[in-house]
Formats: structure tokens, sequence, C-alpha cells
């Protein structure tokens, strides 16, 4: 299915500005379940309730507050809101160009593609390979829904894409966080450790190997209970061994990966099929709810 456009704007940087239309770039495809009671199998359907007046309240009814102590509230009409958003403009000004690696990972909230739109394909060129050459990404401000948002343009995939990130004030002191200051790590350990990290290291990232096994399995049964078939019994969990002795539990972990590495042809035919299987899952993911809505016309 192909992108649909979400929103435009325009790239602004010096006198150069360039039309650009939006699209998502990922969709969550988590499984979620409703809430049923149990007795008949009906959905639950929620009230809003009011404790101080013990009373249902009507949506219509409803207002905002801004809790500033314990139990006060300072509220607020749609239009006061209104007033308050950033002003609507499509216009994405950029601030500075900074090296990416300059760029914590910890600020990137959501992820947005950048497409030319109409007459500006030239100039969305020019600042794609400008950028790409230069290494260098953009910093902007731009309002979306009334909100403003701090983003992060960067060349890619023989395009742009724009980051929405976190501003400074809402990244969580990391420093708060214990880090295990006080461990002794031995001269041997971190040897090890290194040699274990050498032996697990890839040079490139591969994400279609890594699939949400859990997904599978729930959609699976999804499948079986729509068919009428008695699920017995689920995948049995891995158990790990719980090894105290940080020094055997590194050279345990290397003497496995060292009898994986010697297994031989056997061992890289496994591996390809292990490679192939994400794949394989991820064609057939959308299976079980297509059968159950099948089913359940049938039914009907």
């Amino acid at each position: 299915m192909p992108l649909h456009s979400i929103g435009s704007g325009t790239i602004s940087f010096g006198l150069v500005s360039i039309p650009v239309k939006m699209y998502s770039a990922a969709t969550s495809a988590g499984v979620s379940f409703n809430q049923l009671h149990a007795k008949c199998g009906g959905r639950i359907r929620q009230q809003l309730i009011c404790p101080t007046c013990n009373e249902v309240v009507e949506r219509s009814a409803l207002t905002k507050g801004y809790e500033f102590a314990k139990d006060q509230y300072v509220q607020f009409t749609e239009d006061e809101l209104k007033t308050l958003e950033g002003e609507a403009s499509k216009m994405i000004d950029i601030a500075e160009f900074v090296p990416l690696a300059q760029v914590d990972p910890i600020y990137f909230e959501k992820t947005y593609y950048l497409g030319p739109d109409k007459g500006g394909e030239k100039a969305y060129r020019l600042l794609s390979d400008a950028m790409q050459k230069s290494e260098r990404v953009a910093l902007a401000k731009f309002v979306m829904r009334g909100k403003e948002n701090l983003v992060l343009i960067r060349s890619a995939q023989d395009g742009l894409m724009l980051h929405t990130m976190y501003f400074a004030d809402e990244i969580r002191d990391f420093g708060e966080v214990g880090k295990g200051e006080d461990a002794k790590v031995k001269p041997g350990e971190l040897d090890l450790a290194e040699r274990l990290v050498g032996e697990l290291s890839s040079d490139s990232f591969r994400p279609e190997q890594y699939a949400d096994e859990y997904r599978g399995r729930v959609l699976e049964v999804v499948e079986s209970k729509v068919e009428g078939r008695e699920v017995t019994s689920l995948a049995p969990q891995a158990q790990r061994t719980q090894v105290i002795d940080l020094m055997e539990a590194l050279k345990q972990s290397l003497g496995k990966r060292g009898s994986s590495a010697g297994a031989g042809p056997k061992a890289g035919a496994e591996k390809t099929a292990l490679e192939k299987k994400p794949a394989a899952r991820a064609r057939a993911k959308e299976e079980p709810v297509a059968r159950a809505k099948k089913v359940q016309g049938g039914k009907r």
C-alpha cells in the first residue's frame, strides 16, 4: 500500500524555501486486546464518573484543569488553550547545522519521511546532497497540531527524514541512577567481556533478522480459538542457568560461542534458516487476523 501524506510544510534555510510533504515512517504492530465481561463476552464500556457529585458525566460537560497543588486545579476553556498554542505555520525554519554524532539518540521521539512537494524537487535534492556531503544534520522548530516541536532533519536513503525531538528539560537526569560505581572489575574479567563482545559483533545492523515472536504466538492462538481448535499448550520458555561467578559465566559464554562456530556446514545451514524465519513470520503475521475475519463473517 502506497504511503499517504499526513501533512505539508516548507523547509527554509537562508533565502531558500523547499515545499515538502510529510509521511509517517513507522507504525506500531503490537497486539491489542479489548476488555470483555467474562460472563457473557460483551465488550465493556467505560463511564466518566465525578466522585464529588457521585454522578456520570457526559464529555460535553468536561473542562481541562492543571493541578498546581495537591487536588487544586486551575481551569481552562478550549478557547483559552487555543490562544496559547503556537502560531499556525507550515514553516520549518532551520536554525543551525550540526554533526549527527553530536546528537544523543535519547532526544529522538518520532520519525517522518519528507518528500518534495510540487515545485520543490530541485531545492529538495540540493539540500539532501549538501547535507550528505557535509555530514551535517539540521535543527529547527516546527509547529504541529498547535504544539511547538524541536525537530532534526537529516539526509538518509537519498532523501530527507524529519525526527521530532524532546526538549532538553524533558530529558531526565541519568546522574540520579546508580551505575555500579563501587563495583571492582578485574582485568581478566574485562578481557573476557571484550572477547565476548567481539564474538557477538556484526559489521552491520540487520533489523529484518529480528521479529516479534510474542505477537506471532498470540496470533497463532487467536487463529486456533476462532477456528474452534483446543489450545493445549503454549511454547515453553527457555530457562537460563543462574551462574553466580562472573568470570565463570564469561568463560561459559565464550565456550558456547566457540562450539557453535565449530559446528561446520550444518551450523551455517541452521543460521541461514533462522535468518529466513523472521521474514516468513513477517509474511504470515497477517494470516491469523485475515482468517479470523473470514470465520467471523461466515458465522454471521
